[in-house]
């Protein structure tokens, strides 16, 4: 990787303030910039780092105003964090891709294999699976029967893809994800005990999902569970049996969504938010982390807090008022001990 402050701007449609040609030759979080290293400034918040940074060059806003000096080159932009994003997209697209098998893996003769596929060594591909061009299948993965993976998805070590899921094209499944167990479904007997229900349906991802490290999504107990076009779940979440989630959605770590649960598209889900099965959630609603979601939210645009959830503005006054519960308190027990002396 070797680029000047000019060539990186005409990528990102930026413009330079500073040294034209100055070398770039790698990247750096601003706090710890090096020499020849590119970084960026979206956050308000690390501002005072710009002003000591070793980086050569930093990415900000149009709209950013230094209040010191600033010594190194600024490349000026309408969206820092989008034009890093873009930027490490095109070098990531740059690098060079595995292709072929790798041995000892296992593929079942009636598989049906696209061209420039990568298989790691350890992963084995059941019967009757359809995996299409460009696709990376990592050492040690599971894909089950009659399973089908779209083309330039990449499948990460030790993901396990039970039978008859269907993944979409350009999707990113990391490491430990598990799509496709069994919906938790069980029915009470007279005698206490649990008889199982079988899950007969399966998992959808749609195009463009990328699912965590050590995420579940559950295989529906009929039709299917489903992950929208664009969504993007973090690791460690649960999604139940026929659950749908939104296109564009995103979920934080530690999320848990119940059974039939049905969540729209934009959403933004913070983490360690517990979500009530057979709901329905709105087109762009926003939930901060650690919030219970027990009821249906009808309106779009929804901006919820705490457990239970309300609106975020009710839940922000309603914590100033708890907040001073001890203090009213302690003001009462004078009230009564005023009152029992008389």
């Amino acid at each position: 990787m070797e680029f000047t402050a000019q060539q990186i701007a005409e990528l990102i449609n930026g413009t330079v303030e500073g040294d034209t040609n100055q070398v770039i030759r790698d990247v750096s979080k601003i706090e710890e910039g090096r020499p020849e290293t590119l970084t960026f400034l979206a956050n308000p918040k690390y501002e005072q780092h710009i002003y000591n940074t070793e980086a050569s060059v930093v990415i900000v806003n149009n709209n950013f105003k230094p209040e010191k000096p600033i010594k190194t080159t600024l490349i000026r932009v309408e969206d820092a964090y989008q034009a890093l994003a873009k930027l490490l997209q095109l070098y990531e697209s740059s690098l060079p891709k595995k292709t072929g098998i790798e041995q000892p893996s296992f593929i079942n003769q009636s598989a049906l294999m696209g061209d420039f596929v990568y298989i790691g060594a350890f992963a084995y591909i059941s019967e009757k699976a359809k995996i299409g061009n460009n696709v990376q299948i990592w050492p040690g993965a599971f894909v089950g029967e009659d399973v089908e993976v779209g083309d330039d998805t990449i499948i990460y070590s030790g993901v396990k893809i039970y039978k008859h899921c269907k993944i979409g094209n350009s999707c990113i499944i990391h490491a430990g994800a598990v799509i496709g167990s069994d919906g938790f479904g069980f029915a009470p007997g007279p005698d206490g005990e649990y008889q199982k229900i079988p899950q007969v349906g399966n998992v959808i991802l749609e195009d463009l999902v990328e699912i965590g490290a050590n995420t579940t999504v559950d295989r529906a107990t009929m039709g299917s569970t489903i992950v929208r076009k664009g969504a993007k779940i973090d690791n460690l979440v649960q999604i139940a049996h026929n659950v749908e989630i939104g296109a564009n959605t995103v979920i934080a770590a530690q999320t848990g969504i119940a059974g039939s649960t049905k969540i729209g598209k934009n959403c933004m889900f913070g983490g360690q938010i517990g979500v009530a099965g057979h709901l329905k959630i709105a087109d762009q609603v926003k939930v901060a982390a650690q919030s219970g979601i027990g009821k249906s939210v009808v309106k779009d645009g929804t901006v919820l807090m705490g457990s239970p959830a309300m609106d975020a503005m009710q839940y922000n006054k309603s914590y100033v008022m708890f907040r001073k519960l001890p203090a009213i308190y302690q003001q009462l027990q004078e009230i009564e001990k005023k009152v029992s002396e008389k």
